[in-house]
């Protein structure tokens, strides 16, 4: 059923980061090479952190995850690629994935070179592609004009900041831009909406072709707050700021678990606002694959 509701789109694109781009990714996998997720590479925490601490080097934390949804299990490389060290050591912490993307990139042309081996290895068909391939950091202008660098901070402030950028200016993987610009869906969120959702929509290039695009565009609401000052956000004010950053109203519909406060949004003009039923019996801070990717399908026929 969800094949059928999704076969009038030959390319579908999946931006954010962390487990809510994940999760996306792992319900709308029966699209194969048809779907393609967009990656943010600021992460400055965690065994991500200390690598790009210790290395030059983007963050591989979030391509991990998304690649990790997609893998097929049971298998040993699976288990491996998700194996995190344990111990009283240097290795403690660190994930063995992230290790070995940056240990591929090493021997890579590129960044997105070591993501294909993976890809390959884990015999994944869904392409996975990193916002950028140079190393750059998320900074935030605060309300009193000082400036928050890494997502970590950002993530900490008390206030919601008055802009945000990244710092140095990078390119965006050409690869990316030209899977928006062919794409006939878009899909932003869930993840946390400063620090997983906003680094991709800072690039030019990525704006440039999100607004180049002849796409549908469907925004995904977390389930639960976040720990970060866009905890005070509403979903208008969300909407609003992707919109600012872009220079147009390309949302069309939201997607929102049905327990959530129903917004003031008009019901009758983009963006329409979908309620249903997400939460997984498993973990209630993180979406039920099926019931996602089934809440997709049915707005993106819409």
């Amino acid at each position: 059923m969800l094949n059928k509701r999704l076969s009038a789109y030959n390319k579908v694109v999946a931006i954010g980061g962390g487990h809510g781009l994940g999760r996306v990714l792992g319900a709308l996998s029966f699209l194969g090479d048809r779907l393609t997720g967009i990656v943010a590479t600021t992460d400055n925490g965690g065994s991500t952190g200390r690598l790009r601490q210790d290395q030059h080097t983007i963050a591989w934390g979030d391509l991990r995850n998304c690649l990790s949804h997609l893998a097929p299990r049971p298998s040993l490389s699976s288990m491996l690629f998700d194996h995190r060290f344990v111990g009283e050591n240097e290795l403690a912490g660190h994930n063995l994935g992230n290790v070995i993307l940056h240990a591929l990139d090493q021997l890579s042309v590129r960044p997105l070179d070591a993501v294909n081996l993976v890809r390959n290895l884990l015999k994944i068909n869904t392409a996975i592609i990193p916002m950028s391939e140079s190393p750059t950091h998320l900074v935030a202008i605060s309300c009193n004009g000082s400036k928050i660098i890494g997502e970590l901070n950002v993530d900490k402030m008390a206030e919601m900041p008055l802009a945000l950028s990244l710092e140095p200016e990078v390119k965006a993987t050409k690869e990316a831009c030209d899977a928006i610009t062919e794409a006939d869906l878009i899909i932003l969120g869930p993840g946390s909406f400063l620090t997983s959702i906003i680094p991709t929509l800072l690039l030019p290039e990525i704006i440039q072709s999100i607004n180049n695009a002849n796409a549908n565009v469907i925004f995904i609401d977390n389930l639960t707050d976040q720990c970060s000052s866009a905890i005070h956000f509403s979903i208008e004010e969300k909407v609003t700021w992707i919109h600012n950053i872009l220079g147009k109203e390309i949302i069309q519909h939201v997607i929102q678990d049905s327990h959530k406060n129903k917004p003031h949004l008009e019901i009758s003009a983009p963006p329409r606002v979908h309620q249903f039923n997400l939460v997984s019996q498993h973990h209630l801070g993180l979406h039920d694959k099926i019931a996602l990717g089934d809440a997709i399908c049915k707005v993106s026929n819409l």
